[in-house]
């Protein structure tokens, strides 16, 4: 079966279970995706472990002709972010852009270093020898939070606008810093040439920056493009080339395409939305890409649950996972409490704005795919044969079903408990 077929059948599975959910779950549908895809990949593996049958075998050879990288990072990524941008508003953005530039670039710089450095020393004291540089590259692909979890989740349960922008925009711009730090120790680890203070520069000049200006231009060009026609169906289709064509020429430009679609998102989804399209257009355009989004995110949220299958699990990597899970929470505090002892100089903000971006920072496909481009070979306990590849997948996996599974499904009572300060919040601010 080749990988449209499989894919086809993943997106039958994932809008079942959706549908299912409605019905009976009432669980929000990315976790419900998820976590039916993981309930049966585990079934799959004690069957196939128990000796039950050989389903498991065929499971994983199906799941692993899909290339997970390319069918996110390549593929269906800037459909998503472009729909993430279409709902920010550019005025709450205008209002956090402080706030979202330091947790986007200091936050996560700093979250990359304090992950990596924790993770060495704990894996010393428990007799792994797993190399800083190895540690610092499970940092920088653990700490952007992931838009593509955060707007499934986060978005939709309505938290107060300022902890809604602020986790939305962090989300939606980190990519493009937290590229340039993987990139960065991934060449040191890998690559032949150690990156200088120019090279670093240049690629920080050329991913983000450049990705942000293409972006802009691009959200000009179809503004004006839609602007000049009447037809509804060619506003639609004309929004549907700026993250297939768009994304790719990015790429070809070399340029960060997550950080170009969610900049050309946010102008089409604000000026080209109050002027650019007629009426019939302006009432279908959040439905329209609503149905992409929520299809997109079935057949990726299906893949994460699934990719249980491509692992080969060791004792060791339990413990590993175990490592893993608290110390990127802790991190990840640590850095959004420091942030916030920096803002709270110059703004009141709501009581609980530090636990609910601590707790939905949630991670997914992104840092997934990062992980899995990382070489295979490099031995951390020979004896084992478990490699460097095999102890980031899993330490990855874990954060990764964890924060969607259970800070996705607990999150709620923080948002509502925010939602109740936020009068109260608001009367102190206006007061100051």
């Amino acid at each position: 079966m080749d990988a449209y077929h499989t894919l086809s059948f993943l997106a039958a599975g994932a809008v079942f279970i959706a549908f299912i959910n409605s019905k009976i779950g009432k669980m929000q549908t990315t976790i419900a995706i998820t976590a039916g895809a993981m309930l049966l990949s585990l079934a799959l593996i004690i069957a196939g472990q128990a000796g039950w049958f050989k389903l498991s075998h065929v499971a994983r050879e199906t799941i692993a002709s899909i290339n997970f990288e390319d069918f996110l990072l390549k593929g269906i990524l800037g459909f998503l972010l472009f729909a993430g941008g279409l709902g920010i508003q550019l005025n709450h953005l205008k209002d956090q852009k402080w706030e979202i530039s330091f947790l986007a670039l200091a936050a996560t710089l700093f979250s990359t270093f304090a992950i990596g450095f924790s993770l060495h020393a704990i894996f010393a004291l428990i007799g792994f020898n797993l190399d800083i540089i190895y540690c610092l590259l499970f940092g920088a692909l653990i700490s952007p939070t992931d838009p593509i979890a955060v707007l499934a989740i986060v978005k939709k349960l309505q938290a107060p606008t300022r902890i809604s922008t602020q986790i939305e925009g962090e989300s939606l711009f980190n990519d493009g810093f937290g590229l340039v730090i993987f990139v960065t120790l991934y060449s040191i680890a890998f690559g032949n040439d150690a990156p200088t203070l120019n090279s670093v520069s240049i690629l920080f000049l050329q991913e983000a920056i450049g990705g942000i200006a293409y972006g802009f231009v691009l959200g000009l060009i179809f503004h004006k493009l839609i602007s000049l026609t009447d037809d509804h169906s060619m506003e639609l289709l004309l929004t549907l080339i700026v993250p297939s064509a768009g994304y790719a020429l990015a790429e070809l430009l070399g340029v960060s395409g997550p950080l170009s679609m969610v900049v050309s998102g946010i102008i089409i989804g604000n000026w080209t939305r109050k002027s650019g399209f007629t009426e019939e257009s302006h009432r279908h355009l959040d439905h329209f890409w609503e149905l992409i989004d929520e299809f997109l995110n079935g057949v990726l949220f299906l893949l994460i649950g699934m990719s249980m299958l491509l692992f080969e699990f060791h004792k060791e990597d339990w413990l590993m996972m175990v490592v893993a899970i608290p110390l990127v929470l802790i991190v990840r505090y640590i850095s959004i409490k420091l942030s916030y002892a920096c803002f709270k100089q110059f703004r009141y903000y709501n009581p609980m704005s530090v636990k609910i971006l601590t707790w939905g920072g949630l991670r997914g496909g992104l840092a997934l795919a990062m992980a899995l481009s990382i070489p295979a070979g490099i031995m951390v306990i020979p004896e084992k044969n478990i490699d460097v590849k095999e102890v980031i997948i899993v330490m990855t996996y874990a954060v990764v079903m964890f924060s969607i599974l259970v800070q996705g499904m607990t999150i709620t009572p923080l948002i509502e408990k925010a939602k109740r300060l936020e009068p109260a919040a608001t009367e102190e601010s206006d007061s100051k």
